[in-house]
């Protein structure tokens, strides 16, 4: 059987017992901001697990894209040196919401495992919890089921828990005997890839609380996960994942590329590293195929990481010029017939991956040239210095784990906990660095604002939070719940706190007879902070009066909704893959990042903002759910939004809110302020656009009142122009005269008439 074929006859088996066979979610969980990735297949469903929210299907079944790179979940040293260690993987796996339980979810395993693949019983094994008599009674009753193969495991290995609190139950496990003898009993569950597990079946009925106590669920769920990559090996019979047609069109044309025969060798430095990259470009590929980008700081510094990782392993098969990105099309031969959208982002995946390897190369030889004068300096020590580690990383951009995996391969260790120490010292350096720079002075020289200050605010725990009320409403009184010299925090207040990219409201405060001025608002956890021009002396219980200044949110208003406007333009002229990578929302003007290869022509520019401005004419009015007894969880939000737009590494709570610009144009989860209607926003200019790094590029743009000082600028400078051209005009003339004179006997300056100054002029109309 084909990979294609093994998949296929797995979604045919439980599509014809009634499930409905759904797609896979992508591998950046924008929906769950707890995730780098995605990393199993029940990520998708874990609203219905938490009780808040539901399918239209009571059975499902899936192939779920995963990555497991970092955290609880990190197989990345394992992987390309043993025979089933991935970054990247596909796990196969059916769902009952509430419908079938244990009976039907063994019985069905055993049945496609056996029956239709197969498979010899005696060398299979099902492990249970160690109380869970209920499952061990199922699996006696499986056709070719001995006993003895019944294995009772603790909650290490058997019981599954989303996290700390939350939906859990016992697990059942089946793992294959591949010894030659099959005596394989003892290596269950002991890491030996001669035992391995191919199929965990979790039967989801409690709930545990905060105290650690067990309470029954409502509804019992079945949650399984089968590895694609470990059940294709053994139905071809395999020694390896990476024998199998999943790798092997890959891994020859890395072997080819580098001129090299691969052997399958465990141990050979180049095998190792075919490998490596092979599996490493599936990763890369995959995940930016669904939005993730290179950059240096979570998800994106994963993808990073992983990239630059493969490159390295590159020099290890003599490949020194740019070459993952010759990977990308190798992975979608294979991948992109079951996930197309790998298909319809190829190039975009190979530019990004190419424009990263070009950049790291330097660094790379660079870094490899310092690692190799310090260990040719070590002497007899087999221990590579932390602090020589810790200036590659910090001067050099050299990451830690090539310095550590160079190390190794050269029988050298590092010591990590010295590292870790160095790094915490300079990230503490930093805070103290940055929280000198956010001390300002407000008019007068008061004190303003520094990180520390929320949290000096004396308030109970229950109080140091703030209800929003600005989305319809200016102005408003309010109790102060807690306050400390220029900070304080109210019961509820119209002030927009900053955050999603939009600046804080300014405005007026007023209180025991005086008027402060609110020069910024921020939120610290759920307090609503409202910053004074000076120390205000308010206490706790005294009445309050606020309101924003009206005219400056409505302009950053103008700027968010035609952010969102922005985003949907850039995507229908430069492609899908486009994803927001950040962005700044204040009045005077809009910064958005997006992730893209190359610079934006000036036809594609005119095409964006023509899409805009179209937007902004036919005033579209802008629907947003205001009121959070309207706001949706993530998945209705996705059941009702079809085409939502979801940021990750934004971070979402229980639930959102939508704003809604043409259900066909923008909709997108946003707790910012907007205006009413798109005409408000006047028109709309590009004013800039620009890279700030790899694969990364800004655009600068205002509405409205910007707008409108943006052409008064480009008149005043019009006029400025003007002036120096007519003086050069008049010094040229002059110096034509002079230049004349003296050249013809008659003082006479020979050809043309010289141009008058007013002959030329260039005004607003010529911008």
């Amino acid at each position: 059987m084909t990979s294609h074929d093994i998949r296929e006859s797995f979604l045919d088996f439980f599509r014809s017992r009634g499930h409905a066979i759904v797609p896979s979610a992508p591998v950046i969980p924008a929906e769950d901001p707890t995730l780098l990735f995605t990393n199993a297949g029940m990520n998708q469903f874990k609203d219905v697990f938490l009780g808040t929210g539901k399918r239209p299907y009571a059975r499902a079944a899936d192939s779920q894209k995963c990555i497991r790179v970092s955290g609880k979940h990190n197989d990345l040293e394992e992987v390309g040196r043993d025979t089933y260690h991935h970054t990247f993987f596909e796990m196969l796996g059916n769902w009952s919401f509430g419908d079938y339980y244990k009976e039907e979810a063994i019985a069905w395993a055993w049945e496609l495992l056996t029956r239709e693949w197969g498979l010899d019983p005696s060398r299979l094994y099902a492990t249970v919890f160690d109380t869970d008599d209920e499952a061990a009674a199922i699996w006696r009753k499986q056709r070719g089921m001995d006993e003895r193969r019944i294995l009772r495991f603790a909650k290490k290995d058997n019981f599954w828990e989303m996290g700390e609190t939350g939906p859990c139950g016992p697990c059942s496990e089946i793992h294959i005997d591949m010894t030659p003898d099959a005596s394989g009993a003892p290596l269950v569950n002991a890491g030996d890839p001669r035992v391995m597990e191919i199929w965990n079946l979790v039967f989801i009925q409690y709930n545990r609380d905060e105290r650690g106590n067990l309470s029954p669920l409502p509804a019992r769920h079945v949650d399984t996960g089968m590895g694609f990559e470990r059940i294709t090996a053994v139905l071809q019979e395999k020694n390896s994942n990476y024998d199998t047609d999943l790798f092997m069109p890959i891994i020859d044309g890395i072997a080819a590329m580098a001129g090299r025969r691969y052997h399958r060798s465990a141990d050979s430095p180049p095998d190792v590293a075919m490998r490596v990259i092979a599996d490493h470009a599936r990763m890369l590929t995959i995940s930016i195929a669904d939005g993730g980008m290179p950059s240096n700081e979570g998800r994106g510094y994963v993808i990073r990481r992983i990239l630059r990782r493969a490159s390295r392993f590159g020099r290890n098969l003599g490949l020194h010029e740019p070459f993952l990105h010759l990977v990308v099309p190798l992975v979608t031969d294979v991948l992109g017939g079951q996930y197309p959208e790998i298909s319809a982002r190829r190039e975009h995946c190979g530019n990004i991956i190419r424009g990263e390897e070009e950049s790291f190369n330097v660094t790379l030889d660079r870094g490899l040239e310092i690692f190799g004068s310090v260990a040719g300096r070590l002497g007899r020590s087999t221990e590579f210095p932390a602090g020589e580690a810790f200036k590659l990383y910090d001067t050099f951009g050299f990451p830690f784990d090539l310095t550590r995996l160079i190390a190794a391969e050269k029988g050298l260790s590092v010591d990590e906990a010295r590292f870790a120490a160095l790094m915490e010292r300079q990230k503490a350096q930093s805070r103290s660095g940055r929280s000198g720079r956010e001390t300002g002075q407000a008019t007068g020289g008061s004190l303003l604002y520094t990180s520390e200050t929320a949290r000096r605010i004396e308030a109970p725990a229950d109080d140091r939070k703030s209800e929003f009320t600005g989305y319809d409403q200016l102005d408003g009184t309010a109790a102060v719940r807690a306050a400390d010299r220029n900070v304080v925090v109210v019961e509820a207040t119209p002030f927009y706190a900053e955050s999603g990219g939009q600046v804080g409201d300014s405005g007026i405060l007023s209180g025991s007879g005086q008027s402060f001025v609110v020069v910024d608002t921020q939120r610290s956890g759920d307090m609503i902070v409202h910053l004074l021009d000076r120390v205000c002396g308010l206490r706790p219980g005294e009445t309050v009066e606020l309101r924003v200044d009206g005219d400056r949110r409505a302009e950053t208003a103008s700027n968010h909704t035609a952010t969102h406007l922005v985003h949907e333009a850039l995507r229908r002229v430069l492609g899908e893959q486009l994803h927001q990578q950040g962005s700044l929302v204040a009045p005077d003007r809009l910064r958005f990042d997006f992730n893209h290869h190359e610079k934006i022509p000036p036809d594609k520019i005119r095409a964006i903002e023509n899409i805009v401005n179209e937007k902004i004419a036919l005033r579209i009015p802008v629907h947003a759910l205001n009121d959070p007894k309207e706001w949706l969880t993530i998945g209705e939000a996705k059941r009702r939004y079809p085409n939502v737009k979801m940021f990750f590494g934004e971070k979402y709570g229980h639930r959102v809110r939508i704003v809604e610009i043409d259900p066909a144009f923008s909709v997108e989860l946003c707790g910012g302020t907007h205006s009413r209607i798109t005409s408000a926003l006047g028109f709309f200019k590009i004013v800039s656009e620009s890279g700030i790094s790899s694969g990364v590029r800004r655009i600068e743009a205002v509405t409205g009142a910007g707008f409108r000082e943006y052409i008064e600028a480009g008149i005043a400078e019009t006029g400025i122009l003007d002036a120096q051209l007519e003086t050069l005009l008049r010094e040229g003339e002059e110096l034509a005269r002079q230049l004349g004179a003296a050249a013809s006997p008659s003082g006479q300056p020979p050809g043309p008439a010289p141009i008058a100054p007013g002959d030329i002029s260039i005004g607003a109309a010529d911008l």
